[in-house]
């Protein structure tokens, strides 16, 4: 069986044409997935083989039959353990919900994607409840980064095994979450390309939440254009194989450079990576400014008592908790009890202070065609160097803090990678304007692009 093509338009492109079955498909991720030296154990918590090679041949059928299709049909997608699937038992990465009873119906977000033709292959780990950008689960075990496995570095979170099922061609599209950078993270880290949209613009039913201000259901592949198609099947749209986010011509956009916050303590290689890719982006024709939003300095004060994830995960855990404490991970039941710090004025007034800079940021920033920062400031630490609590909590402070200006300010943003082949993956972060997906997929194409030489 001859290797797959890699991206979701390229893979559908050879299923539609007949030079290659969805089978094959199917196949090949489940041999990944039983791979004994892969990551295929830690990277899945179920896998829905049957189920996969069943809807595979329904499919391969009816193309033969030439009945129509979506575009998108008999493509392997993996699903983050946080979402409902009919049938399967939502765990959310967790043991105290491993006996729940499985769920009825598809979350609407799911349900979306096997309307447009996509199987899903299984379902991935992730850190426990979504609360960490680490990607480090005790209780299911972490999928190691692909850049340096022997070194066993973290994947990123909480989206962990989302992004692995597509880096070792586990599934051609991984969905998570990301409130807080849940897919973008692991995207930088392990140089994938990951998407948050505007969070409205995709429902979140059918899932455990984190923050129902916060939350939002991305996608993690291996280019724009795969995000994209994920992301217009998630919501619903509809999709086909001609319908690409192309930059068009005389298209070259003005990009801001947000400096001071987003760019303290960059570890060497991605300061020395990220400048570059900002070069060459210039070369390639961006008109690139430097801004600088102060009002980003604040943030740290208004999130003080564990911003929005804290209080209302603790609605949704309060009962479980007072009778399954024990069967938590210890470092997210802290932060999921850091809601009782926050009174009822502390909520609003934090309500009130995100509105303030949801407006400000508005004026400050909506003359640009996306806002510019790195993903993350450093590149992935091995998963043995943070079994230190002190030291776990601030690496997983300085992973989430870019991204999650993005959830707060309630816009959308894609993480691209941008390092040069063989080295370290560093993510470079575009951030659209609120309902602006449409054009951010278009400028981040044009970006993709540009940085191409880079890549190689």
């Amino acid at each position: 069986m001859s290797a797959a093509p890699q991206t979701l338009l390229s893979m559908a492109q050879a299923v539609a044409e007949g030079r290659l079955r969805s089978r094959d498909l199917i196949e090949q991720a489940l041999d990944r997935i039983t791979d004994t030296h892969g990551e295929g154990t830690r990277t899945f918590v179920a896998v829905h083989a049957e189920a996969a090679r069943a809807a595979a041949d329904k499919s391969d059928q009816q193309r033969r039959q030439g009945r129509p299709v979506p575009a998108l049909s008999g493509l392997p997608v993996s699903i983050k353990d946080l979402f409902d699937e009919a049938g399967s038992v939502t765990r959310a990465g967790s043991r105290v919900l491993e006996n729940a009873p499985a769920a009825t119906q598809d979350a609407p977000a799911i349900a979306n994607l096997r309307k447009a033709g996509l199987i899903s292959i299984g379902r991935t780990n992730m850190t426990e409840f979504a609360f960490s950008g680490v990607g480090i689960n005790p209780h299911t075990g972490t999928p190691a980064n692909p850049w340096d496995r022997a070194s066993r570095r973290i994947p990123g979170g909480s989206s962990s095994g989302a992004a692995i099922s597509v880096t070792d061609g586990m599934a051609a599209i991984g969905i998570g979450s990301d409130t807080g950078g849940s897919c973008r993270i692991p995207a930088a880290l392990t140089g994938l390309t990951g998407y948050k949209p505007t969070a409205s613009r995709i429902s979140t039913a059918g899932t455990v939440p984190l923050s129902f201000t916060l939350d939002s259901i991305g996608s993690l592949g291996r280019t724009v254009s795969c995000c994209r198609m994920a992301d217009r099947a998630l919501s619903g749209q509809a999709v086909t194989l001609t319908d690409t986010a192309e930059p068009g011509t005389n298209s070259a956009p003005r990009l801001a450079v947000l400096r001071t916050y987003v760019t303290k303590d960059m570890d060497e290689t991605v300061a020395r990576t990220y400048k570059q890719a900002l070069h060459r982006l210039e070369q390639a024709g961006a008109t690139l400014t430097d801004i600088a939003f102060p009002e980003l300095e604040t943030l740290p004060d208004i999130n003080r008592l564990g911003g929005f994830p804290a209080p209302e995960s603790l609605t949704w855990h309060a009962r479980l908790i007072e009778h399954h404490a024990d069967l938590y991970d210890p470092f997210v039941l802290k932060r999921i009890l850091r809601g009782r710090e926050q009174t009822a004025v502390d909520y609003i007034t934090l309500r009130l202070r995100r509105d303030a800079l949801i407006t400000r940021a508005s004026e400050r920033l909506d003359g640009y065609d996306a806002i510019l920062m790195p993903t993350v400031p450093i590149i992935a630490p091995r998963i043995d160097a943070l079994h230190e609590d002190g030291i776990y909590a601030a690496t997983n402070l300085l992973l989430l803090r870019n991204p999650t200006l993005t959830n707060f300010l309630d816009r959308c943003a894609i993480s691209l990678p941008c390092h040069k082949h063989g080295e370290a993956p560093v993510g470079l972060m575009a951030m659209g304007q609120h309902r602006g997906d449409e054009r951010l997929f278009a400028v981040a194409t044009w970006m993709e692009q540009a940085l191409e030489t880079v890549r190689q």
